[in-house]
C-alpha cells in the first residue's frame, strides 16, 4: 500500500518511514523539502494522490498551549481536508498517553488535534505513546542554565521510537480502530535519573541537577498522569538497552 507520513523527517516520523519501507510499502514523506507545507496546505493534494493511508507525526517545539493548539489544528486540519479529497481510506494520528488526564500547555494542542481526528468523516485511528527514550537526551540539551544542566523530575515509562514507528505502520495497514490505543515502554522510570544516566553515557562531566520544574504539565507528569493504563501494549526495549546503543555512537564521534 501507499503510505504518506506527515513529519516524516522527525524523531518518530523517520522511524515510521523506515518501518513502512521494511514492510514493503510505498512511502511519501510530507515535508517542506518535498514541496508540501502543512501550515498552508500547499502541495498536499498532489502528494496524496493514490495514497491509501496517512500517518500524522508532525510536531512543534513549544510549551505554550495557544501556539500548540494553533499549530496542530491548522496542520492536521489541512491534512485531513486533503486526505478527504484524495479518498484516503485510513488516517492515523500519533498522540501522547495521558493528554486527556494532563491537558495543559503543549498537551492542550495534542488534545485539540485528537478531537479533529475523532470528528473527521474519515476512518481513523489514534495511537497514544508514552515519551520516547530520546526524550531524556532532548531534555538534557534543552533544560540548561549556562554550564548547569537541569534534570526535570517526572514519572515516565519511555518507549523506543523505533517501536512506535512499527506500531504506527501496523495500525495504518490494518482496520481503522475508530478509537484510541495506548503503547508504552516496558517499565516506569524517573525522568531526572534517565537524564543523568544519559549524561554519563555521553561522558558529560559537568553538573546535572534534578529539579521540579514549574507549570501544570510538569506537575501532572510528576503525579504520574502520563503513565499508561493497564490495557496499554508494552514495548520491548528498555532505556538502558537504548542507552547501550548511544555509547558506541558517542565513542565513534569522539574518535572522528
Amino acid at each position: 500500500m501507499k503510505i504518506a507520513v506527515a513529519g516524516g523527517t522527525g524523531v518518530v516520523g523517520s522511524q515510521v518511514v523506515e518501518a513502512a519501507r521494511r514492510a514493503g510499502h510505498d512511502v511519501t514523506i510530507l515535508s517542506r523539502s518535498r514541496g508540501v507545507d502543512l501550515s498552508t496546505g500547499s502541495g498536499l493534494d498532489g502528494a496524496l494522490e493514490g495514497v491509501d493511508a496517512v500517518i500524522d507525526t508532525a510536531n512543534v517545539s513549544t510549551m505554550n498551549a495557544r501556539k500548540a493548539t494553533e499549530f496542530f489544528e491548522t496542520t492536521s486540519g489541512h491534512l485531513l481536508s486533503a486526505a478527504g479529497r484524495a479518498n484516503v481510506s485510513h488516517v492515523v494520528l500519533l498522540s501522547i498517553v495521558g493528554v486527556d488526564c494532563n491537558p495543559p500547555d503543549y498537551y492542550a494542542g495534542k488534545l485539540a488535534q485528537e478531537q479533529l481526528y475523532i470528528r473527521s468523516s474519515l476512518p481513523w485511528s489514534i495511537v497514544r505513546a508514552t515519551q520516547f527514550h530520546e526524550f531524556a537526551a532532548q531534555m538534557f540539551d534543552q533544560a540548561r542554565l549556562g554550564p548547569l544542566h537541569l534534570a526535570p523530575r517526572a514519572r515516565t515509562q519511555p518507549i523506543a521510537a523505533s517501536e512506535v514507528g512499527e506500531h504506527l505502520v501496523t495500525a495504518a495497514s490494518g482496520t481503522p480502530l475508530q478509537s484510541v490505543k495506548e503503547i508504552a515502554g516496558p517499565r516506569e522510570e524517573e525522568l531526572s535519573e534517565l537524564i543523568k544516566r544519559y549524561a554519563r553515557a555521553i561522558d558529560h562531566r559537568g553538573p546535572v541537577l534534578a529539579v521540579s520544574l514549574p507549570g501544570k504539565q510538569m506537575k501532572g507528569m510528576r503525579a504520574g498522569l502520563n503513565l499508561p493504563s493497564d490495557e496499554a501494549e508494552r514495548g520491548r526495549q528498555t532505556f538502558d538497552q537504548w542507552l547501550a546503543q548511544v555509547r558506541p555512537q558517542n565513542a565513534e564521534n569522539r574518535a572522528t
